[in-house]
């Protein structure tokens, strides 16, 4: 494979930039600090996962629902970038402002951090667009793959950092308290993410588009009606997205839930954080072998792979008692979460006319947001009713097994959509 150009390279550095948050934030820390100041103001272990599993809903609800009309408007010759442009903005600055939240006040830490959601999954409906206009279809799977590894290999670099602060912290090593120096972890991550995607908004640019109108919201809504019906006549990308609704509502419900589930085991944060480090190292090989292999196998028997791991991960979660189970979870999670998330995007990207590539990731988010909402919400009701996450956890195998039925009637993408 020839060398990579400099656009596809700062496309792949945005994932180095923002994996950050994805560790930190939506993983490890800021689970960990909500908990423990959710805990602090007489909150129970199961409804304080209850409560940010219904704010993981709230958030991905929000871009469920404005994610396609944004889409629309950004496909507009010249947009894509500005809307890439704010919603990172919001994220970053939004994930900065949880340093100076309250640390008594449990709500507002959910309120923030549900902006800070809608900032940087509203720049990944963007970001995930851009594919097709950094590289040609040949080259999808594996610049989508190597995007995923890589942010997987950066986001340990300020993930080692956060954790040795917090630890030493917490050893009394270092004069501050593991509250503060969780709060550091969240300024590290803010500045982490806003210095690496520097190369994303000086190389990248939109090279598909459609012309103006004078109108561009009316313009933008008739577009959008077009384009749904458009989705229901590409029988093959209606499918995939039916699809991908249920088996990227597994995976993302895991991730998400995962350090907040873990506490509820009684591991240790100092355990958690070093699992979940290892698991960074981990993914990052396995997310290229996925590109990789999806060139030889293709990507759909790549996808069987990742789904049937999550499967397994469902199952085994249910009966998990000690730390060993954990990292045995943890493990498995890490050989397919990137793999899944980097061959589903260049799937549905060598799918969709390139010129209406916003229109239709805008679909693709919206199916998998709406999903989103789906997986947190059962397993906060599981967690209320029963006083027991694990039921919620082994509750989501049979949205894997749904994904992979209409996965099967999905045929690999042969020919360009026009």
């Amino acid at each position: 494979m020839k060398k990579y150009s400099r656009a596809e390279n700062s496309w792949m550095f945005y994932d180095w930039a923002n994996s950050a948050y994805s560790i930190i934030i939506t993983t490890a820390v800021f689970p960990l600090y909500y908990k423990a100041v959710a805990t602090e103001a007489g909150v129970s272990l199961s409804n304080s996962t209850a409560y940010l599993g219904y704010t993981v809903a709230i958030a991905t609800f929000i871009l469920a629902m404005i994610g396609p009309i944004l889409g629309t408007i950004a496909d507009y010759e010249g947009l894509k970038k500005k809307f890439f442009l704010f919603f990172f903005l919001l994220g970053s600055l939004a994930t900065l402002s949880l340093a100076f939240v309250p640390g008594d006040n449990w709500l507002a830490l959910l309120i923030t951090y549900t902006i800070t959601a809608v900032g940087f999954h509203g720049a990944n409906i963007f970001y995930d667009a851009f594919l097709v206009d950094v590289t040609p279809e040949e080259r999808m799977n594996h610049i989508s793959a190597r995007g995923f590894g890589l942010g997987y290999i950066g986001s340990t670099i300020p993930f080692i950092i956060s954790i040795a602060i917090i630890l030493l912290a917490g050893k009394g090593l270092i004069p501050l308290a593991t509250s503060t120096a969780s709060k550091l972890a969240f300024v590290i991550t803010a500045v982490w993410w806003f210095s690496f995607t520097v190369p994303m908004l000086k190389n990248v640019h939109q090279l598909h588009g459609v012309k103006r109108e004078p109108k561009l919201l009316a313009g933008s809504f008739r577009r959008l009606g077009g384009t749904f019906r458009e989705i229901r006549k590409y029988r093959t990308v209606f499918i995939f997205l039916i699809a991908y609704f249920f088996y990227i509502d597994g995976v993302g419900t895991i991730i998400s839930m995962s350090t907040a589930y873990g506490t509820d085991l009684g591991i240790s944060p100092t355990n958690l954080l070093i699992i979940l480090f290892v698991t960074q190292v981990v993914a990052a090989p396995f997310a290229i072998l996925y590109g990789k292999l999806a060139q030889k196998f293709t990507g759909k028997k790549m996808l069987y792979v990742g789904i049937f791991v999550y499967m397994i991960v469902c199952i085994y979660a249910f009966f998990m008692e000690t730390t060993t189970d954990f990292w045995v979870l943890a493990m498995l999670v890490a050989t397919s979460q990137g793999g899944i998330q980097a061959l589903s995007r260049s799937y549905f990207a060598r799918l969709v006319p390139k010129e209406k590539a916003n229109e239709f990731f805008g679909f693709y988010n919206i199916f998998g947001k709406f999903a989103s909402v789906m997986g947190p919400l059962l397993l906060g009701v599981t967690a209320h009713l029963t006083g027991n996450s694990a039921y919620g956890v082994f509750s989501l195998i049979i949205l894997f097994i749904i994904g992979i039925a209409f996965l099967a009637k999905v045929p690999e993408p042969d020919a360009k959509i026009s």
